[in-house]
């Protein structure tokens, strides 16, 4: 699915992470126990992370005792991932062509990823992975732009983004590919950034990831200037950056 973006610009978005993926480790914020408790309940099962990237959602699955399988298209995401948990299971692969047996995983989670799955091609591999009784979770954490500089910030970032942050429709398109029943819920993740680092985590973005690099340190520039100018920001050397975590089940039938 590549939404308004041509699809080699899609593309080159989906591909772009893991040339920013040490930073994407540290900055981007994590998962709340809250979002994984709803997803997965509180018995250990063996999960399948997809999209999982550098282990942000691998941390709270394994926290909650959990049995990790990760597979990510970005080998270098995955490096930041296994370089934290040795021991997990990581693969290079996608959505649409999963390197795992058929009924292998009593869930299947994306923290973050699900809106670069292409549903129809991605439906058939979740439910061919899934043992029976089996799920699938999706979660995205998203910007509260109901506090003023945040909403300074997301309308700097609008134009460029172009909504390739957040669900995008995608649940809906999985819900009727699988077929699954859906459950949504909402939850809470703060973190605490200097704003040179809130620069650099939108700088982990993939439509920040794939511009030039004197477009790309024009606009991070820019961010800079409206931190060190906004009322709420100017002159604060630590900024709290709340999301608000979005958690989807989808219950095959």
């Amino acid at each position: 699915m590549t939404g308004d973006l041509e699809p080699t610009t899609w593309d080159a978005r989906r591909t772009s992470f893991g040339s920013v993926a040490a930073e994407y480790a540290q900055l981007r914020p994590g998962y709340p126990a809250d979002a994984v408790a709803f997803l997965l309940g509180e018995a250990p099962r063996r999960v399948l992370d997809l999209g999982a990237g550098t282990g942000l959602l691998t941390d709270q699955l394994l926290a909650a005792g959990h049995e990790v399988v990760a597979v990510d298209p970005s080998a270098d995401m995955l490096a930041q991932l296994t370089a934290r948990h040795p021991h997990v299971e990581a693969a290079v692969g996608g959505a649409e062509q999963i390197p795992l047996p058929d009924g292998s995983v009593d869930a299947v989670v994306a923290g973050q990823a699900a809106h670069w799955f292409d549903p129809p091609r991605a439906a058939p591999e979740l439910r061919r992975v899934l043992a029976p009784g089996g799920v699938v979770g999706f979660v995205w954490n998203v910007r509260d732009e109901t506090v003023p500089w945040i909403a300074a910030l997301g309308a700097e970032l609008a134009e460029e983004a172009r909504g390739h942050e957040a669900d995008q429709g995608v649940v809906g398109r999985f819900a009727a590919q699988l077929p699954a029943d859906v459950v949504e819920h909402v939850s809470r993740v703060v973190q605490r950034l200097t704003p040179e680092q809130v620069v650099a985590g939108i700088g982990t973005r993939s439509y920040v990831a794939t511009m030039t690099p004197p477009d790309r340190t024009a606009f991070l520039d820019r961010l800079r200037t409206l931190l060190a100018e906004h009322p709420d920001t100017a002159g604060r050397t630590e900024l709290e950056l709340p999301h608000a975590t979005h958690s989807v089940r989808l219950t095959p039938r």
